[in-house]
């Protein structure tokens, strides 16, 4: 590990990308995750790298397809309506089997909506990115040093499960400064060789990468291997962090910086005498539903914290299964939840009990 650096978040992603192998970005500005294509726009040269600003997000999508078909690890960077744009090329690129990693610093909507932080894409990132049945696994940092680390396994797992793997921050953490420390650079001569990959094909049958299915039986075989894929996932790439929950009587389930500030929400209301803990999803794909489930057995109730009108709330109720009452707090348009706004509906759903 190096030194530890004051960053800011947007170029941490960028450096911790380029630390894991990336030598590729293709990208189109939109605030607040600029500062992305930014310091790669800086740092590729430096490594003997390319950076590509395209024309648009639409354009950018096809470019990673291309890099990553080559072999080559790549990352792409935008923020809520852009990647609304990348959504077809990501399901392309999804279809076709390929490891890419995604970022998206997400801002306030719907449509062009404002530049304030929010978590309004959380039904995007892990339901309906866009056609087919496909899946990306979904990584939610909630400090800038696990935005390092989570940027750099997004690109183990994507080529670990040939499928790009989203990072899914806001523009809070994308522009917050904080001490981090990377890992050290691999060159990206020493990572395993892509035998799938689009090379060359000098002394050995050339190789195909194509999302195309005329053949409905064979999509279908090829959707239930994908399908197969994600089920691995859920088996085996579950992450969440506990916050208080060994004697919790009422469990609070936030994720990415909303949890940070629940965390002092609930340090509040345990000075005060309540019981409350915190679950918080660092997977959003595959979820932590059994966590939650296991939770509903020891705790009275849930609240879900979030900056949207409720979307991940939705996941907690499947997971508790009618066991226990789940309620939902957020606020939204870029308004950002308060310690107090969130200790006071703590009270409010504890009252005498």
């Amino acid at each position: 590990m190096s030194e530890k650096k004051l960053m800011k978040g947007n170029e941490v992603v960028g450096e911790a990308s380029i630390r894991a192998g990336c030598r590729y970005f293709f990208g189109y500005p939109i605030t607040p995750q600029n500062d992305i294509p930014a310091y790669m726009s800086r740092r590729l040269p430096e490594v003997d790298g390319v950076f590509l600003q395209a024309e648009s997000e639409v354009a950018a999508s096809n470019m990673v397809y291309g890099a990553s078909g080559a072999g080559a690890r790549v990352l792409t960077s935008s923020s809520s309506p852009g990647i609304s744009l990348k959504a077809e090329g990501i399901s392309y690129i999804a279809g076709a089997e390929l490891p890419a990693v995604i970022v998206n610093m997400m801002r306030s909507g719907p449509g062009l909506g404002g530049i304030q932080p929010s978590q309004a894409d959380y039904f995007q990132a892990t339901k309906g990115m866009a056609h087919g049945d496909f899946r990306l696994l979904v990584l939610a940092p909630s400090n800038v040093q696990e935005l390092a680390d989570l940027t750099y396994l997004a690109f183990e797992l994507a080529d670990k499960y040939r499928n790009p793997v989203m990072v899914l921050g806001d523009g809070m953490i994308g522009q917050m400064m904080e001490p981090v420390e990377f890992k050290e650079m691999i060159d990206p001569d020493d990572l395993p060789k892509k035998e799938w990959a689009t090379d060359g094909a000098k002394g050995r049958e050339k190789n195909v990468i194509n999302s195309l299915g005329l053949v409905a039986e064979e999509l279908e075989q090829h959707n239930l291997n994908l399908k197969a894929k994600y089920d691995q996932m859920k088996e085996e790439e579950v992450r969440y962090e506990d916050y208080m929950m060994d004697d919790a009587e009422m469990a609070i389930v936030a994720y990415g910086t909303t949890a940070r500030i629940a965390t002092s929400a609930i340090d509040k209301a345990r000075d005060n005498g309540y019981k409350v803990g915190l679950i918080r999803p660092i997977t959003l794909f595959p979820y932590p539903e059994n966590r939650v489930a296991e939770a509903a057995d020891q705790v009275d109730e849930f609240l879900a914290v979030e900056m949207s009108t409720g979307q991940m709330v939705e996941d907690v109720k499947l997971a508790v299964n009618g066991k226990k009452p789940v309620e939902f707090y957020g606020r939204t348009g870029g308004v950002v939840p308060t310690t107090d706004e969130i200790y006071e509906k703590i009270v409010a759903m504890r009252g005498d009990k």
